[in-house]
Parts: C-alpha cells; sequence; structure tokens
C-alpha cells in the first residue's frame, strides 16, 4: 500500500482525510484545503497513505508555522494522524521518516512537535515520539510540552517567552484557525448552547502566521477560554460543552 502527496494539483480531487464523509463539515474542509493550498507556496507538505483513511503527516518549516514557538531551521509537524484498523502498522513511523528525510535534504536542523503531558485529544502521544528519538526541550502550563528531534544542535527549541494562557475577554473565547475541519464545523453549535445559558460568547480567528505566531494560545487550532483563563485546546463536543459550562458558572 503506497502513500501519496497533495499537492496544489491534485487537491481539489483529493481526500485531505480529516471529517471523511460528514455533510456537516464539508464547508470546513473547502476552509481546509483553501488554507493547505496557501501554506504549499511556503514549504508546507501533505502526505497520506493512498486510500480512504485517517492516515497523514502535515507539516511546514518553522519559521512558518502557525504557532508560538522558537525553532529557527527546523520543521514542524502540525499533524500526525494514523487511526482506526491502520494503527499499529508501522504508518506513523513511515511518515515520520518521510518528514525527516524531506528535513535533512532541505538542510534543517531537526523537527519539532507539540505534545501533552498524558493523552489528550487531538495532541499526539509523546511516548511515540520519545520512542524514536524525541526530547523534551521546553513547556508550558497546564499540560503542553515541545518535543524535538535534533541532528544539529545549534538551537534549542522553545515555546516563545511572551506566551500566556490567557486572554482579557468575559465569558467564552475560542481562538482558532481553519486548519482543522472540526474547529470551525463545530463553533455555531456552541454559541448556541453559550447563548441559551446567557454566557457571553465570541470567536476569534486567527487569519495570518504572524498573529498565530503571538497568540495567547499554543494550540493555535482551538483554544478556549472562560473569563480570560485558558480552559482547553480539545474541540469540544456540544454535550461535553454544555456539562463545562454548567461547571463553570
Amino acid at each position: 500500500m503506497g502513500f501519496i502527496q497533495i499537492t496544489k494539483s491534485n487537491i481539489e480531487t483529493e481526500h485531505i482525510c480529516c471529517a471523511l464523509g460528514a455533510k456537516q463539515y464539508e464547508h470546513a474542509v473547502s476552509e481546509k484545503k483553501k488554507w493547505l493550498t496557501e501554506r504549499m507556496d511556503e514549504g508546507l507538505v501533505f502526505y497520506r497513505l493512498d486510500e480512504r483513511a485517517k492516515v497523514f503527516i502535515e507539516y511546514l518549516p518553522t519559521e512558518m508555522a502557525w504557532v508560538p514557538i522558537e525553532a529557527p531551521n527546523y520543521m514542524y509537524i502540525n499533524c500526525l494522524w494514523v487511526s482506526g484498523r491502520h494503527k499499529n502498522t508501522g504508518y506513523a513511523k513511515q511518515l515520520l521518516d518521510y518528514c525527516r528525510n524531506d528535513a535533512i535534504n532541505r538542510g534543517m536542523d531537526g523537527i519539532v512537535h507539540i505534545v501533552g503531558k498524558k493523552k489528550y485529544p487531538y495532541l499526539s502521544d509523546g511516548r511515540f515520539f520519545e520512542h524514536i528519538g524525541f526530547e523534551i526541550v521546553d513547556q508550558v502550563e497546564p499540560y503542553f510540552q515541545l518535543m524535538a528531534l535534533t541532528w544539529n544542535k545549534h538551537v534549542v527549541p522553545s515555546f516563545k517567552k511572551q506566551v500566556k494562557t490567557f486572554s482579557g475577554d468575559e465569558g467564552i473565547t475560542i481562538y482558532y484557525t481553519v486548519q482543522c475541519p472540526f474547529a470551525v464545523g463545530i463553533l455555531e453549535e456552541l454559541r448556541k448552547i453559550a447563548e441559551n445559558k446567557n454566557v457571553p460568547f465570541k470567536t476569534i480567528r486567527i487569519t495570518t502566521k504572524e498573529k498565530a505566531q503571538n497568540s495567547p494560545t499554543i494550540w493555535t487550532t482551538f483554544g478556549l477560554f472562560y473569563n480570560g483563563k485558558f480552559i482547553t485546546h480539545e474541540i469540544i463536543s456540544p454535550n461535553k460543552f454544555d456539562r463545562l459550562l454548567s461547571k463553570l458558572l
């Protein structure tokens, strides 16, 4: 079974793994494809299994990455996802090897990726990365860790020092990008729940890498705050959001 790279010439006819078969996310998938296409001129690569499955890696040079980290001349992994029956098949390592070889060929010094201190939805399992040679090089509360695989130790990657896990707004504030269709597709449902509970609700779409690199949330794909305090990076379901609000109020 082979792999395929998604390019500007085939992205309209090829799937991008996320939200496969979910009609409610069609618009969000289109937004994601547009975002990917714009990033490809900046060095982004989307490489996936050549079948209808959620098995892929998405990465780009850290200077162009939409995250608040300092890692010049490193490659940043946006997402590495192997799901369902394809787990424990070696695909994750094959995808990571592809990224590593690409980074070496581009003359880069290493690879970085954000994981959680333990297993969290939408964050990679740090144990897998540790097993193949990544090391924790920085941490930010409440649970974000920056892991790096380095072959030229000129610079130690780190989170940007100005990062603060709070915003200045009352009620619910969600920072997000269109990098993940699930983030875009769920926002209006969450808004309705908040309005029914008379909780102020605000979404802030991060639209440039500069804004992302200086954002108040580490995981710029989705960051949920309540009364200015960071609560979760998880792209939360309506039912879970309803329960969360009940606890917060």
